[in-house]
């Protein structure tokens, strides 16, 4: 056991560095909190989120009730490379970043169980450059006309610590709870420059974020016959807001040829603490299945997203309605306990997903589309869960970006009996 312990703790802290690094390119970090991230284990992803039942030897992060389902203690782990392709009408970039997902460690109680561990909740990560004629007021152009450079630059990251427990009443029903502390920083950077001036403008803006959220769940399975069973989950969490110290500092600036950047002047400012609004969620979710064979489910989140606000303010390009999440997906195996046929044993998921997120810009409401497939690859009592995701966010319409993508994610479960007594000393 205590070479486990050893190598989840030197985990946690090459995770911790990780979660610090750029994982987004979506253009629409730039609104709220940044992309808020998908909070669930490769198995779940690979059934578009679908997330609906408690595992003996896997962690379920959407719902804090299976937490007393675990018959062993589980070490869970993940990551996603996201392939991204962002286009307008007339241009079109990719982009590529790999990210941690999570990492979770679930402990069973008898009729209690607990979870502790560490994921993003956001991330920030774009680079918008646009540059236009200043006319001087003026329908022609002329020589006195010249060219405005702007380019914007967001990074960073919200993580949260979690702690939950759960409790089992019976067999069938069991609820849970999770307790998370969210912390950050993001920053903010606008370059202004004009062709042919040696001097340009930058703008840069820091927020520190912290605070608490608390997410709650319910679950419930049980026999519809002698094969088969039904399922249901349902996950809310409160609305909750997050405290952001504010500092901005604004210079006049050159830049080398090899991007040097070389400060004339400048003022610092501390700017008043604001609170930033993390949107109450309601799941519910239902499915059916034959245990150690096939599952097939649905999933309905309601997002109170109207109620958000951005980081540095209202913005006049932006505004926020209430978002919804429709998640349909299930698993097959073919002979769980199969001795002559490893393919046999393999978990085969699939998925779809579709997402109203709740944001508007330029009246236009950004939708997110997903189809999902995976595999869950048995090593012994532990297990290797692949998942892939093909999806499109966002438009080209009104001046958008569309951002079309590919997702490929590993996760690892590693479970044992670790609170053993030993029999020979």
């Amino acid at each position: 056991m205590l070479k486990k312990l050893i190598f989840c703790l030197g985990f946690a802290l090459t995770s911790v560095f990780s979660l610090a690094q750029e994982n987004t390119a979506s253009p629409y970090s730039y609104f709220g909190l940044g992309e808020v991230k998908f909070r669930g284990t490769q198995e779940a992803r690979a059934m578009g989120g679908l997330a609906i039942t408690g595992d003996s030897i896997a962690i379920n992060l959407n719902n804090p009730a299976s937490y007393s389902r675990l018959l062993l203690t589980t070490f869970s782990v993940g990551g996603t490379s996201n392939f991204n392709t962002l286009k307008t009408d007339s241009e079109k970039e990719s982009a590529k970043r790999t990210s941690l997902d999570y990492l979770a460690v679930g402990i069973p109680m008898g009729k209690f169980g607990a979870s502790f561990g560490l994921m993003p909740y956001s991330a920030v990560g774009y680079k918008l450059q646009n540059s236009y004629v200043d006319d001087n007021g003026t329908t022609t152009t002329t020589d006195d006309d010249f060219t405005r450079n702007i380019q914007q630059i967001g990074t960073g990251n919200i993580n949260r610590v979690f702690a939950g427990f759960a409790y089992n009443f019976n067999k069938n029903f069991s609820i849970g709870t999770n307790f998370e502390y969210n912390f950050g920083k993001t920053e903010a950077e606008v370059r202004e420059s004009i062709t042919g001036v040696q001097l340009g403008t930058r703008e840069l803006n820091q927020n520190t974020i912290s605070g608490i959220t608390t997410n709650f769940g319910l679950l419930y399975d049980g026999k519809l016959d002698e094969k088969r069973n039904f399922y249901s989950s349902l996950t809310f969490s409160p609305e909750s807001k997050l405290s952001s110290k504010n500092y901005r500092n604004t210079a006049t600036v050159s830049y080398s040829s090899g991007g040097t950047e070389y400060v004339s002047e400048f003022d610092d400012q501390q700017l008043p603490e604001t609170k930033l609004v993390v949107p109450s969620k309601l799941a519910l979710g239902f499915g059916v299945g034959e245990r150690n064979k096939w599952m097939l489910g649905t999933q309905i989140s309601f997002v109170g997203s109207k109620s958000m606000v951005d980081r540095y303010g209202d913005s006049i390009l932006s505004e926020y309605e209430n978002g919804q999440i429709y998640s349909l997906g299930g698993y097959y195996i073919p002979k769980y306990d199969s001795f002559s046929s490893y393919l046999s044993r393999v978990v085969y998921r699939a998925g779809f997903r579709y997402e109203k997120t709740g944001l508007i810009v330029n009246d236009e409401s950004i939708n997110d589309y997903g189809m999902n497939f995976g595999l869950g690859l048995p090593v012994g009592i532990s297990k290797i869960d692949l998942s892939f995701e093909f999806g499109k966010r966002g438009t080209t319409s009104s001046g958008l970006i569309q951002e079309n993508y590919f997702n490929i994610g590993v996760g690892l479960s590693l479970s044992d009996k670790w609170f053993k007594k030993t029999l020979i000393d």
